[in-house]
């Protein structure tokens, strides 16, 4: 099984890229810096694009380039080749040559001038954590409570219903796996559970680091 982690920022940076290439005939100039930030938490939007470039230093035909650049780095990170959630992408500055700029060549100078500010704004891998809601007769409280707990679980309620108790927890998916066999042999099958998507959180930095080396 898959989980669908992200990449994020925790700060603000800037970054700068340069794409510079000669090989006879025409070459490929591009150099451009960009100004970075995290979206706020409230923003429905994923990602924000906004040209700050001012006296020509970029022509206007090449700002959709460094657009689309950044884009497609959203679309795979440079921490793990995770999405990237809630950022906002400036450029402000940069350089071209009469001759030698292109799209292209500016498209790979916002890669690098991309992977640049991302790396400075403190970036962090995150998980999908799952409100998770267990009924379970309440001899096994204890039992259910210390295995979500070993699962990097995080108990948030717990509340009566009938004979039954019902724990509320938040956990990360991929912790999940498998669960619902070992809440069958620790209830002898008498509890039950149910799972939903609840929010992105910052994976451990012990646990980022394992993601990272694996991918």
């Amino acid at each position: 099984p898959q989980v669908a982690y992200r990449e994020a920022i925790t700060s603000t940076a800037q970054g700068v890229g340069v794409f510079k290439r000669q090989s006879g005939g025409r070459g490929q100039y591009g150099h451009v810096r960009i100004h970075m930030e995290k979206l706020p938490e409230d923003s429905e939007k994923t990602y924000v694009f906004r040209d700050d470039v001012s006296g020509g230093v970029i022509p206007k035909e090449f700002i959709p380039a460094i657009d689309k650049g950044a884009q497609e780095m959203m679309r795979q990170g440079p921490l793990a080749g995770y999405p990237v959630l809630g950022v906002l992408v400036a450029p402000y500055d940069g350089s071209y040559h009469d001759v030698d700029s292109s799209e292209v060549s500016f498209k790979v100078a916002t890669y690098r001038a991309f992977k640049d500010a991302f790396m400075k704004a403190q970036p962090a891998i995150l998980e999908p954590m799952m409100a998770v809601e267990v009924v379970t007769p309440d001899e096994y409280m204890g039992d259910i409570m210390g295995d979500l707990s070993s699962r990097r679980g995080m108990i948030s309620g717990q509340d009566q219903r009938g004979k039954a108790m019902i724990i509320k927890a938040k956990v990360p998916l991929s912790e999940m796996f498998g669960y619902s066999t070992q809440l069958r042999s620790m209830t002898q099958g008498r509890a039950a559970y149910t799972m939903e998507f609840s929010s992105y959180e910052k994976v451990p930095n012990n646990i980022a680091n394992q993601i990272m080396d694996e991918r």
